[in-house]
């Protein structure tokens, strides 16, 4: 139950830290209104806060989550900028889920 909480924070942060920098992304080099940057801002707060209720230390956490960082942008650019993956994308995706593995979940 620990992993599962885990990995669905790793989610939750990754689609806050994506999500919300693509609201500031269109907002400013799309010249959309500044009230969807605004938004943006506030659910890349939330990214901020998400990871600290992770069981481990802040230097694991941040390194973990930058292989979800990796598989959750090139799901990110399939679904909604509709850039299909090619095998080095999926290829390298395992291996950064891999490492979150070893990083995070392996016994100390």
């Amino acid at each position: 139950m620990i992993i599962a909480k885990s990995i669905l924070l790793f989610m939750l942060a990754g689609l806050c830290e994506i999500g919300g920098g693509y609201l500031v992304w269109q907002w400013w080099r799309n010249h959309e209104h500044w009230l969807l940057g605004l938004f943006g801002a506030g659910i890349l707060f939330l990214y901020g806060i998400i990871p600290t209720y992770q069981p481990a230390h802040f230097g694991r956490v941040y390194a973990a989550y930058g292989g979800w960082f990796v598989v959750l942008s090139i799901l990110w650019a399939w679904g909604i900028d509709r850039t299909s993956p090619d095998r080095y994308d999926v290829f390298g995706g395992l291996i950064c889920l891999i490492g979150v593995g070893v990083i995070m979940y392996s016994p100390r």
